[in-house]
């Protein structure tokens, strides 16, 4: 027998069946897995930022120390602290999902990580929600530093709002991460870079977190508290001093989530 020919099987072998096929090992990542690992990956890009760092930690921090020692913003009549602390919250809150995420994923998007997505396991509803538990992971970090720095150095102490406080954080990450998710998928890298800085600080000013928003102008108020940081400062604000649910303002921020999630969905693009 020549080498290029090839040798039949024998007829008594009878014909070849599924399991005479070679076994292929499946060595998929089971889906869980995957996502706590691109969950932690994503938290490490987050706390690796020294920009993201100085935007969801070191601002809030700085606020709320310097304005609670120096009394120089219109806060009302009770200690500085308990006006800061919701507020504090608020920013930083929107400093992680509308700024930090929105400019981690648009730049992810620019140099095609997002594209190559597609060719791993991990499907990108899985990649989606690794981001949003890496943000509840910085976030749960954040209000643990922002509470435990006003208790322990600054003598606050709530009047109430232990439940009703952690809702309004989830409901204001899902908002302020479907907001930064929204640019990062529309924008180019860098129009996602200028905006979402622009946007965050045009909200400090006019959304009545730092200072009471009645020291601005009507409509200047009116407006900021229409806005999703305003509205989630007066919600945590109420929820923290004990007075309950501020259903309107709640509200307010939830339909900003529902809007910005719906629109994001629709426009995002993948793609470079």
């Amino acid at each position: 027998m020549s080498a290029a020919e090839t040798p039949r099987p024998h007829p008594s072998a009878g014909p070849a069946t599924e399991t005479d096929a070679p076994r292929v090992t499946d060595r998929r990542l089971p889906w869980g897995r995957a996502i706590r690992a691109q969950a932690w990956m994503e938290l490490k890009l987050l706390v690796r930022s020294a920009e993201s760092l100085i935007i969801t930690l070191g601002i809030p921090l700085g606020i709320l120390v310097f304005f609670s020692a120096v009394d120089v913003l219109p806060t009302g009549t009770g200690p500085a602290v308990d006006f800061l602390v919701p507020g504090v919250l608020a920013i930083s809150i929107a400093g992680t999902g509308l700024v930090a995420v929105g400019i981690q994923t648009a730049f992810e998007r620019k140099y095609g990580a997002l594209k190559r997505l597609g060719g791993t396991p991990l499907p990108r509803s899985g990649f989606l929600l690794s981001k949003g538990l890496a943000v509840a992971a910085l976030l749960a970090g954040q209000t643990v530093l922002v509470v435990g720095t006003a208790s322990v150095f600054l003598g606050w102490a709530p009047s109430g709002g232990w439940l009703l406080a952690p809702l309004l954080v989830v409901i204001g990450a899902v908002t302020f991460t479907a907001l930064g998710l929204l640019m990062a998928g529309a924008l180019r890298a860098e129009a996602t870079l200028a905006l979402s800085n622009a946007v965050f600080l045009g909200l400090l000013v006019i959304s009545g977190v730092t200072f009471r928003a009645d020291a601005l102008p009507d409509g200047l108020a009116a407006i900021g508290q229409g806005l999703p940081l305003g509205a989630l400062g007066t919600a945590l604000r109420a929820a923290l001093d004990g007075d309950g649910l501020a259903i309107v303002a709640t509200l307010i921020v939830a339909g900003w989530g529902v809007g910005a999630v719906a629109l994001a969905s629709r426009t995002f693009r993948w793609e470079p």
